[in-house]
């Protein structure tokens, strides 16, 4: 039992961690933060200072800086899932008479993602520029409560549009910023949302297909070799009906890489099926990621940065209608025909 606990104790801790980034994300202070910091001032005066400005030199370009770090890691833990799918438990499929249909779906699965994935990589999210500015302006109003007219980027001196953001790792502003994901190397934005959501159904279902089928050869493993229907002696010298403890561990100690490959596959498609079920919502409402952040404290910063605004704050002008919590939704489909057709810049024709 010994490689079960190891295993389960494996499982709570990525659930915990799991648990802990989807509450404090976001946020400027969070328990990651507080260790890492309390950790730091600890070891620091045991640690050369050359070694600490190596180490912080290596965290600000791994995680501020755009870099392919995270593209390398994800086709190598694609790489390992699919060689041992195709190394051992496709073999052990077609033993067990498996149609070449139902273990070509990962794969045709795999080239579908993989093509979004480049798209996701290669495609402009919607960079503001000087040239393009003038009809960025036109496509969103103002909400007068997160964005307010006539605002510049303190970076790129261009006044920002409505629902832009300056992304300090790509160093540019962009239209309908949502996030910069660092396993794209790129800002998800206005032209390039459509490709995020599909790119991450299509990890879920790649993951999910090759999860049925691990599942599939595993359950049918235990039925050929007649384990249900078997017993064995425990420490006591007592005979014991095998149960699913036993059938676990009996796989685990038979298959562990395929057993690991399993776990893996699962937890990928959990928490991306959450992730991607969050996106979609926030594609239904036409909302982003950052105004999503935004709206769970937003006050004006232009007026009172220490304080709510109220109405009588001149410098937003009017007050925004809080009652409408969705600013820019224009009903579910209109919201998603604009993630998948993004709205155009309007141009004003000379009577």
């Amino acid at each position: 039992m010994d490689f079960l606990t190891l295993f389960a104790v494996y499982v709570v801790v990525i659930l915990t961690c799991i648990a802990l980034v989807c509450k404090y994300s976001g946020q400027q202070q969070t328990p990651f933060g507080v260790i890492f910091n309390c950790i730091s001032r600890v070891t620091a005066p045991f640690v050369p200072v050359w070694l600490q400005r190596l180490s912080q030199r290596s965290l600000h370009g791994l995680f501020h800086q755009r870099n392919r770090t995270f593209i390398y890691l994800h086709l190598l833990l694609e790489l390992l899932a699919y060689g041992e799918f195709s190394y051992e438990v496709f073999g052990f499929c077609r033993d067990m008479d498996t149609t070449l249909t139902s273990l070509s779906v990962p794969y045709i699965l795999l080239a579908v993602k993989t093509y979004l994935f480049y798209l996701c990589i290669t495609t402009d999210p919607g960079t503001v520029t000087q040239a393009k500015m003038s009809g960025q302006l036109s496509i969103y109003p103002y909400d007068r409560r997160m964005f307010h007219p006539g605002v510049p980027c303190p970076t790129c001196q261009l006044v920002k549009p409505a629902r832009s953001k300056h992304c300090r790792v790509c160093d540019r502003c962009v239209q309908r910023f949502d996030h910069h994901c660092i396993w794209v190397n790129n800002c998800l934005g206005a032209r390039n949302t459509r490709y995020f959501i599909l790119y991450l159904m299509s990890v879920c279902a790649m993951a999910g297909s090759m999860a049925l089928l691990t599942g599939d050869m595993l359950l049918h493993a235990v039925l050929r070799s007649g384990l249900l229907r078997s017993s064995y002696m425990d420490g006591q010298g007592q005979r014991q009906q095998a149960g699913p403890l036993f059938v676990f561990q009996h796989l685990f100690l038979t298959f562990p890489r395929i057993v690991f490959m399993l776990g893996f596959l699962v937890f990928v498609c959990l928490l991306l099926a959450g992730y991607a079920l969050f996106h979609c919502y926030l594609a239904l409402v036409n909302q982003t990621s950052n105004e999503w952040y935004k709206g769970r404290g937003m006050v004006c910063q232009h007026c009172h940065p220490n304080h709510p605004a109220t109405s009588a704050d001149s410098h937003c002008g009017p007050a925004p209608d809080r009652s409408r919590r969705h600013f820019y939704s224009r009903g579910m489909w209109r919201n998603l025909g604009e993630i998948f057709f993004p709205l155009c810049p309007v141009h004003k024709k000379d009577n």
